[in-house]
């Protein structure tokens, strides 16, 4: 088979899962007020095949004092899920959800952060499967197991010190994908402190898509991002979010967009606020 885009429509996909090859599918469903909705959900439907990525056993790891909701898994946990759902390294990989990608996007990066570059997003999640395809399978998958082995640390990530100097140095630019009124520190319905970090910009991931909840266009998302950039280059932009997750959606963005090397922080505004020392601005 031949090298996946980064983007793939539902049509595309369908004809690829009937070839003798077909690409590995990964359903990402989630919800971060039920823990146990995304199994549900797959369970309940999903693409036919596809294994399902648990947003807080197998794309998160155990979360301490320390960090922020969502930390990166231990990489033999991760490895040991690869594992499970069959991947090869070989074997391309889509994965999707049911919310415009705002939790497939940590799949796609943990496996690009693995070491494993076929990994594409499904354009418009399952919606446009059903809008397309509306063909569904229901109850558990059946996988055959591989012996994937891997290579974590392959994407950038910053920690909450690495940040901080880097602002105070202006050697980063900091990209907040949650929605405004939780940047401006008007509303925080999931953490206990709100605001965000001095010198954060807001691009909120929701706005990488139209109306329909697929993505815009490549041009559009590349203007989007090179007008928050400056005098910053692609290289030196630091995603984050609350916790991780739906920061890697402007990553994507980026990277979909042409500009590379952009890093994330794991931990973002869940962890950053652990330490009271740390500062925090409101309003725009």
């Amino acid at each position: 088979m031949k090298q996946l885009p980064m983007l793939i429509d539902a049509p595309s996909l369908d004809r690829l899962l009937r070839q003798d090859s077909p690409p590995l599918v990964i359903d990402c469903q989630a919800a971060l007020s039920d823990h146990a909705a995304g199994r549900k959900a797959w369970l309940a439907g999903h693409i036919p095949g596809a294994g399902h990525a648990d947003l807080e056993s197998d794309l998160s790891g155990a979360k301490t004092a320390e960090t922020g909701r969502h930390p990166l898994p231990i990489p033999e946990d991760f490895r040991r899920f690869l594992a499970d759902v069959g991947l090869t390294p070989e074997r391309p990989v889509v994965v999707y959800d049911d919310s415009g990608g705002a939790f497939a996007v940590r799949c796609w990066w943990l496996l690009r952060w693995f070491g494993h570059g076929q990994a594409a997003l499904l354009d418009g999640g399952l919606s446009a499967w059903r809008e397309h395809i509306d063909r569904l399978e229901t109850g558990q998958s059946e996988t055959d197991p591989s012996d994937y082995t891997g290579t974590p640390n392959q994407m950038p990530v910053v920690n909450a010190d690495e940040l901080q100097q880097g602002l105070e140095q202006d050697r980063l630019r900091l990209i907040d994908a949650r929605g405004p009124v939780r940047f401006r520190g008007e509303e925080e319905p999931i953490d206990a402190v709100a605001g965000h970090i001095p010198g954060a910009v807001n691009l909120p991931f929701a706005d990488n898509l139209d109306e329909q909840g697929r993505w815009k266009p490549v041009e559009t998302l590349r203007e989007r991002f090179v007008a928050a950039l400056p005098p910053h280059e692609a290289g030196q932009a630091v995603h984050m979010c609350g916790s991780g997750v739906s920061a890697c959606h402007n990553l994507f963005a980026m990277e979909y967009a042409g500009l590379k090397g952009s890093a994330l922080y794991v931990g973002s505004w869940s962890e950053w606020i652990r330490d009271p020392s740390r500062p925090v601005a409101r309003g725009e």
